[in-house]
């Protein structure tokens, strides 16, 4: 998921990759068209790309009359309704559960070497990889099934009214489209090989199509980046996009407190979301409580809010913790404080394991 997806999406690219060594021009769309083949506005995207690249064969306008609608993808990506509760221990526990930890396990075994090869080029612990891989696609168990071309035409061009920043979101699923065009004609793969989230997201590690160009890795040096069948790239790919999202090598992720806030400094504690605005000291003074190692922590810290559904539902309190820089880090590969605790826990309960 990446950088704006990635909690959102468990599921990723089933296609193979390299398998079409042939020049883009011998890549040719079917016959047939698909729901968008008379869509003013995509076609319109397709052509100016077209002019863009100096496609003269016209690639994009070709590929884009064979993609598909798909209402599924609009669901799915349809907000909640406002006021539902969010429950971090249900979340969780999707995610920190034995069968999960002993696939990491594996995998920690079966990649230990390009783990540790990753945490040396690039300053990433090889628990935080495990931990992104396994909650992204359970090691590569659950990478998807949706047609990439659909589901980003559908979510370029219908993106759901209801979400509250719907042209944004419209704009960066055309922007992802434009890079899968792009890289399908570089590869020569046909668009409609890519199988993914219904989000758009590919490989092991949940990455956007402009990720995969801007951050993808050929680690295990065969000569092409492949995200859906090489453990090998994809962990270096993570430690790639971490690194430049801003991880500090030794850095905590976060620190433990005790919330004694009124109602007022909790509010302004809240304010910045998870950007690491406070100092250890004023997030102290304002009644969350950090411990001693949090107290002496270099950098800035936000407070991170961790709801357990409805109280008046039988829902359990609220957990918070401080997130450090590298909390937010994770952040930038999900915008989800619950998909980075989980992606921190499965990590680090995986190593325990690694380690006994």
């Amino acid at each position: 998921m990446t950088r704006w997806l990635m909690g959102a999406l468990l599921a990723a690219c089933m296609i193979t990759p390299g398998w079409a060594q042939g020049t883009p021009s011998k890549v040719r769309a079917t016959e047939s068209t698909g729901a968008f083949a008379q869509h003013a506005p995509a076609l319109a995207f397709a052509r100016a790309l077209d002019e863009r690249e100096g496609w003269s064969d016209e690639w994009a306008q070709r590929w884009m009359r064979t993609a598909e609608f798909n209402p599924q993808v609009v669901r799915l990506m349809t907000p909640a309704p406002s006021g539902s509760p969010r429950n971090w221990a249900v979340y969780r526990g999707r995610f920190i559960e034995p069968r999960r930890i002993q696939a990491g396990l594996q995998f920690w075994r079966d990649n230990e070497a390009w783990l540790q090869r990753a945490e040396t080029a690039f300053g990433v612990p090889a628990w935080l990889i495990v931990g992104i891989i396994g909650v992204e696609t359970l090691y590569g168990q659950h990478m998807g099934s949706f047609r990439v071309l659909d589901a980003l035409s559908t979510l370029a061009f219908h993106f759901p009214p209801e979400h509250p920043r719907a042209q944004a979101r419209s704009d960066f699923f055309t922007g992802e489209l434009e890079a899968l065009l792009r890289k399908s004609r570089e590869a020569g793969v046909p668009p409609t090989q890519w199988r993914g989230s219904f989000a758009g997201a590919i490989g092991l590690p949940q990455f956007m199509p402009s990720n995969w160009s801007l951050y993808g890795v050929d680690f295990d040096g065969d000569g092409r980046v492949d995200l859906s069948r090489s453990a090998a790239d994809s962990i270096g790919s993570v430690a790639r996009y971490m690194q430049a999202f801003g991880w500090q090598t030794g850095m905590p992720t976060h620190f433990p407190i005790q919330m004694q806030a009124t109602h007022d400094a909790l509010q302004t504690l809240l304010a910045p979301s998870i950007l690491p605005t406070f100092t250890p000291e004023a997030m102290n003074t304002l009644g969350a409580r950090l411990n001693a190692q949090g107290l002496t922590h270099p950098g800035l810290l936000a407070l991170v809010e961790l709801p357990n559904g409805d109280p008046a539902r039988g829902g359990q309190p609220t957990e918070f913790v401080a997130g450090t820089t590298n909390f937010y880090a994770i952040t930038r590969y999900n915008q989800s404080s619950f998909y980075a605790l989980a992606v921190i826990e499965l990590g680090q309960a995986v190593e325990a394991v690694w380690k006994r």
